[in-house]
């Protein structure tokens, strides 16, 4: 019998989606452990970092990382495990692109922590205490890992072989995946393991002339299931995200999130799909215009969504010292 492979999962800024997708996979999970042994998942078995730390280098065959970075202890994990696998995979929406933790990257750590544990309704902190990285207590010195100002993606912390994008990434394409990783045919590094058109491109929805008279919330309405979203006023993020992902949310009657990222035709999320909105409304009139415009609630936080870390904008400014 061939040696089995060694597998390695860890969860870095996420919400655990990714390690719960890895469990729904159910039965076929025995098909992978009948091939790979998991020598590290910290969510689901008892590892420690000195477990890892104790391995030799490059003998985890594959590390599937979920999660952005978000603090100095995650950057060392993910560099310890970088120098201990083969092959690294950005797993899930976090890792990709920073996903929802990356919105963060619109303010700081120091408005981060001033919301947190000072302004909170439910706040009782009169001394104004904040999260310190070390403290002298009676017990020895207790130390927490640095809170960075930025979330970045994992690729901006470690190389990064191969995407596999989702929130989170849907059962069939983790299985490809795995099953890729088994027979040995990866494609090329570099590559993300979805689709490669947009996922407007496989949406089945009729799609009219595209003309948007005002921008609605679906929650406001019932969605027409068989019309475009784009058609109906709808903010859909179909026309500049991969496809992939069995069109979930959309078979749901929900627009696109965004969560697949950018497909390999789209550089910036945001950009492209601001440029794309704005030529589909229906007026030359720059007041009517500014009134369209209004009704998008959170325009940045609905276009970079799930990836403003790895998007041309980043962040907003800081100042220098700062970052």
């Amino acid at each position: 019998m061939a040696e089995k492979l060694k597998f390695a999962v860890y969860w870095a800024t996420s919400c655990g989606g990714c390690d719960v997708a890895i469990v729904d996979l159910c039965e076929d999970i025995l098909s992978v452990v009948e091939v790979a042994d998991i020598v590290f998942w910290p969510c689901a078995l008892d590892f420690k970092y000195k477990d890892v730390e104790a391995m030799e280098d490059k003998s985890i065959d594959v590390c599937l990382f979920n999660g952005a970075i978000r603090n100095s202890d995650q950057e060392k994990v993910a560099k310890l495990l970088r120098e201990k696998s083969k092959t690294v995979v950005a797993f899930g929406s976090c890792a990709c692109f920073g996903g929802i933790p990356g919105l963060a990257n619109f303010t700081n750590r120091e408005e981060i922590f001033k919301s947190s544990y000072q302004e909170t309704p439910s706040t009782n902190n009169p001394e104004n205490t904040l999260p310190q990285t070390s403290h002298n207590a009676p017990e020895g010195e207790l130390t927490l890992p640095e809170f960075y100002n930025t979330v970045s993606t994992l690729a901006d912390v470690i190389k990064v072989e191969y995407l596999l994008p989702g929130c989170a990434p849907p059962k069939e394409l983790i299985m490809t995946a795995v099953n890729a990783i088994v027979k040995g045919e990866l494609p090329p590094v570099g590559s993300t393991i979805a689709g490669v058109k947009t996922l407007c491109d496989e949406c089945d929805r009729e799609k009219g002339e595209r003309k948007i008279k005002e921008f609605i919330r679906p929650d406001k309405i019932k969605p027409d299931p068989k019309k475009c979203f784009l058609d109906q006023g709808i903010l859909c993020l179909g026309p500049v995200t991969r496809s992939g992902c069995g069109q979930r949310c959309i078979n749901a009657n929900m627009p696109c999130r965004g969560c697949f990222g950018p497909s390999d035709y789209v550089h910036d999320m945001g950009a492209k799909i601001l440029g794309g909105i704005t030529s589909i409304i229906d007026s030359n009139d720059e007041e009517e215009i500014k009134k369209l415009t209004d009704q998008i609630v959170d325009p940045a936080g609905t276009f970079y969504r799930f990836t403003l870390p790895y998007s041309l904008l980043k962040r907003k400014i800081m100042k220098k010292e700062e970052v």
